[in-house]
């Protein structure tokens, strides 16, 4: 199925004229920060408006992170949701992450089935990605670290960087703009790719038959 899915993805696959009553589905789990871009990820690939569940942050609530987000004022309290049709019977699924310490016990079920997932990270507040790196290191879930280039935000080696998240070498880092159709596809298809090497490492069969 994740073959299908990087497929779909790179061709640009659109909903066929019928639904199919057989679809099947996959997912992907969009992680990070507050006001990192998760939404914006989501709903620039989406085909269908997001569902989206944000509330204003009270200002008792207001800390260090919602003002490093550049006024950002809502946050999401449990998830957003967004689909790709990259086949007529294959749908994938995008799951973006609360953002709540007390809400992190929902992430076991939003990664359970996930073909992989995307740490969001935002180079002004780079300490926001810790908690989304090892929770996913810990639970073995393929994953990438993509770079949201928000205008204004400082720019650095890609070297520099994964010292700085202490993240491993074979975790692949890339940069994008969460608002861009095109580069959040890209993204897409690129922790799909190495979801597919992770397991093709792992079981060299069980990669052939996915």
């Amino acid at each position: 199925m994740a073959e299908r899915v990087l497929t779909g993805l790179r061709q640009g696959s659109e909903p066929g004229a019928s639904p199919n009553p057989q679809i099947r589905a996959a997912k992907i789990v969009i992680a990070g920060g507050n006001g990192v871009g998760k939404t914006s990820l989501i709903a620039a690939v989406s085909q269908h408006t997001p569902l989206t569940a944000e509330a204003v942050i009270a200002p008792a609530g207001i800390g260090d992170d919602a003002a490093a987000a550049a006024g950002k004022d809502t946050t999401t309290v449990a998830l957003d949701l967004g689909r790709i049709t990259v086949a007529d019977d294959l749908m994938l699924y995008l799951f973006g992450t609360p953002e709540q310490a007390g809400l992190w016990v929902v992430w076991d079920d939003l990664i359970r089935g996930a073909v992989g997932a995307v740490v969001l990270v935002d180079l002004r507040r780079i300490a926001d990605a810790f908690a989304a790196l090892d929770y996913f290191e810990i639970r073995q879930l393929p994953f990438l670290v993509a770079l949201n280039e928000f205008e204004g935000a400082p720019r650095y080696e890609l070297k520099d960087v994964r010292e700085a998240l202490a993240i491993d070498a074979n975790v692949p880092l890339v940069t994008c703009d969460a608002r861009d159709r095109s580069s959040a596809v890209r993204t897409l298809a690129s922790v799909v790719d190495h979801a597919l090497s992770a397991r093709g490492a792992q079981n060299p069969t069980a990669a052939k038959q996915a």
